[in-house]
């Protein structure tokens, strides 16, 4: 099967967000290639308390909206079954592409009607925690892994979990969304002469590791280092955050932006020198991906993490990942990069060769459509042998 035939199906409640749909986007600017979505019209985000109306910005997505049972629950939601027939039968899709974990309900739904039809199934998922799933879940997930002929698992301890779980097919490694590299763009540098700005952005929770930039800072601070803190972001530890910025004797050094909007967030990291994404593992929580730090990437401005999950493998190269919980090798690396503007120059120049290597939009579109290709290729020879 060529490209020009490929049309292929999106369900996420991910992309009610309309700029999460770059990657959709980008796919369909391909030559010949259908994009739809189906996403529900009523998803609730408990974080916020409110429902999320599906948003439409490109023309060129055909977009179908429907109702789900449980809104707000990842891995409870699901569709009702004459309405995905309904979507099914109307968009006409070669292979469908489901972004939700594989023992979610909606990932069964579309599993049944993968073995019905016979059209290949991809499946998208963060899970990195190997968790004990009750006994209805495992049925409904092996019943997913024996269907699929595509797994995207969005982290390397997802794809190590898929392999243990028994699937066997086709898998590939990549984040669910890219970055655009015309919105996170490379501004003009700051003056030499202002404080070195370690930036921070996202929640405001305790798996983040914000605490551990304060107690670096405490070194940096009694290295005479000169430098200002960005915490951009809000959550439920905002107080105890502070209180520790002011025992760590740091709080004149720090500046609270509060949350900060999508659209404002190229502004936000184009004010750091550094941006830093300590974040700590949890019995129930690793970091997954990170996107932040190749936002920075794009946008040419260094960028430090700890080794919490997926983090050391989206940066790529050690010496800008310290171990977590350890406050001195974070240190160690600010002051580098403090101390010398010419490796902390030829860092944003890597992050913004690593953007374009692995993480534009584009170029997940086009990974993305190799591996179609692959798996609508197997597909057509298997119908030809049985």
């Amino acid at each position: 099967m060529t490209t020009a035939s490929i049309r292929v199906l999106f369900i996420s409640h991910a992309y009610v967000v309309g700029v999460n749909q770059g990657k959709l986007n980008a796919i369909a600017q391909i030559d010949n290639i259908a994009v739809g979505l189906l996403a529900p019209s009523n998803w609730k985000a408990w974080e916020w308390n409110r429902l999320i109306p599906l948003e439409t910005p490109y023309s060129q997505i055909r977009t179908y909206s429907a109702p789900v049972l449980f809104s707000g629950r990842g891995g409870a939601h699901i569709y009702a079954p004459w309405k995905l027939w309904q979507v099914l039968n109307d968009f006409r899709p070669d292979i469908v592409q489901v972004e939700e974990e594989v023992f979610s309900l909606c990932a069964f739904e579309f599993a049944i009607w993968s073995r019905f039809t016979g059209k290949p199934l991809a499946i998208f998922g963060w899970e990195n925690i190997e968790r004990k799933l009750p006994l209805p879940r495992r049925w409904l997930c092996q019943f997913v892994l024996k269907t699929a002929r595509l797994l995207l698992p969005g982290n390397q301890d997802g794809a190590e979990i898929m392999r243990r779980w028994g699937y066997t097919g086709l898998l590939e490694v990549m984040p669910q969304m890219g970055v655009d590299p015309q919105f996170f763009t490379p501004r003009q540098q700051q003056a030499s002469d202002r404080p070195f700005h370690i930036g921070f952005l996202g929640r405001l929770v305790h798996s983040k590791g914000i605490d551990l930039i304060f107690a670096a800072a405490n070194q940096l601070r009694q290295q005479g280092y000169n430098f200002r803190i960005l915490i951009c972001g809000s959550g439920l530890i905002e107080a105890e955050l502070r209180q520790l910025a002011h025992k760590q004797g740091v709080a004149d050094w720090v500046i609270w932006h509060g949350a900060v909007r999508h659209e404002q967030v190229p502004e936000v990291i184009s004010q750091f020198d550094v941006l830093v994404l300590p974040s700590r593992s949890t019995p129930k929580w690793k970091e997954q991906f990170g996107h932040v730090l190749i936002e920075a990437m794009a946008m040419g401005v260094p960028f430090v993490g700890s080794d919490s999950g997926e983090i050391p493998h989206v940066i790529g190269r050690g010496d800008l990942v310290f171990p977590e919980e350890d406050a001195q090798s974070l240190a160690q690396i600010l002051a580098r990069l403090i101390a010398e503007p010419q490796w902390r120059q030829a860092v944003g120049q890597y992050g913004i060769h690593r953007v374009n290597q692995l993480y534009s939009h584009q170029k997940i579109a086009q990974r993305l459509l190799e591996l179609w290709k692959t798996v609508l290729h197997q597909n057509a020879q298997q119908l030809i042998t049985t």
